[in-house]
């Protein structure tokens, strides 16, 4: 039984090393390409199996090359694929991340079938059977449906829209939610944000390499972060959920769920690629040195 069903965006990363990101008319040089499986729903599910939680995935892909990669990838990383539907004769999300030497990225998608599950082919069976579900971006309505689910089971709810929340209307999944996960750019964009939350939810903000802050209603915690030269933050949102929820699934307070979360973002933006699994020992020795530095 996976403890964590996460849902959402399954796709296909195609990845451009740029020395810096184009302006318009402008140009830029490919310093080196390469392409893995990607999309949130995913990178969070592999990145807790690396973590040691048991980790299942719902989400969608086609029954093209693409689509027999991403599942072969997810298979050999431990995660339940059971859940993922494959669509005859249709094409797997493909995402291009254009990522630039300071760390900034840009994304440009070809949405194919990431979102082809709707609320009516929900298996309610399968979230139930779950400890946790962390739902990522996917049709709103399918995200409330599966929060509704969720909620009514006892099992705790993450969500974390993603870039797309300013266009799209999840406020259901944000009222049942136990956990939202956004950035500062998110947040601002919504606008409004912790006014759309339950008073049992607990708001993450991600706020790169300036740290994070968890807000709830009985207190604010905040933690640094760590300072680290980035490479690619193209995957570090997904690997900080993964830290804070694996840390907070443990009965880990925020302080802690925080500091595992940093470390986890900061370990995925000094590497290549959407997708990292960072191990406990590189989490603790990160978090051994900021203890050592503050003495």
């Amino acid at each position: 039984m996976a403890r964590v069903l996460t849902a959402g965006h399954v796709n296909w990363d195609v990845t451009l090393a740029l020395d810096r990101l184009p302006r318009p008319d402008g140009e830029a040089r490919i310093r080196a390409q390469y392409q893995a499986g990607g999309g949130s729903a995913a990178n969070v599910a592999v990145a807790l199996t690396g973590l040691d939680v048991s980790t299942g995935v719902l989400g969608s892909v086609g029954d093209d090359e693409n689509g027999l990669l991403v599942r072969r990838e997810l298979d050999a990383a431990a995660v339940d694929i059971d859940g993922l539907v494959t669509v005859p004769d249709a094409a797997t999300s493909v995402k291009y991340l254009l990522t630039a030497e300071d760390g900034e990225v840009a994304v440009l998608g070809n949405d194919g079938v990431n979102e082809a599950i709707g609320p009516d082919d929900v298996n309610p069976d399968r979230v139930r059977r779950a400890d946790h579900l962390h739902l990522t971006s996917q049709r709103p309505e399918t995200a409330a449906r599966l929060a509704e689910i969720a909620a009514e089971a006892g099992v705790t709810v993450s969500f974390d829209p993603g870039r797309r929340a300013p266009d799209r209307d999840f406020s259901r999944t944000f009222e049942i939610a136990d956990l939202v996960f956004c950035n500062d750019r998110e947040a601002a964009a919504v606008g409004g944000i912790e006014d759309s939350l339950g008073d049992h939810c607990t708001l993450v903000v991600k706020r790169g390499g300036d740290g994070a802050a968890a807000v709830s209603a009985e207190a604010t915690r905040r933690h640094p972060g760590f300072g680290v030269d980035p490479v690619d933050t193209s995957g570090a949102g997904d690997a900080f959920a993964a830290g804070f929820l694996a840390a907070w699934l443990d009965d880990a307070d925020a302080k802690r769920a925080l500091a595992v979360g940093n470390a986890c973002g900061a370990l995925a933006a000094e590497r290549t690629g959407a997708r990292t699994s960072p191990s406990w020992g590189e989490i603790e020795t990160l978090l051994a040195g900021r203890r050592d530095a503050d003495g």
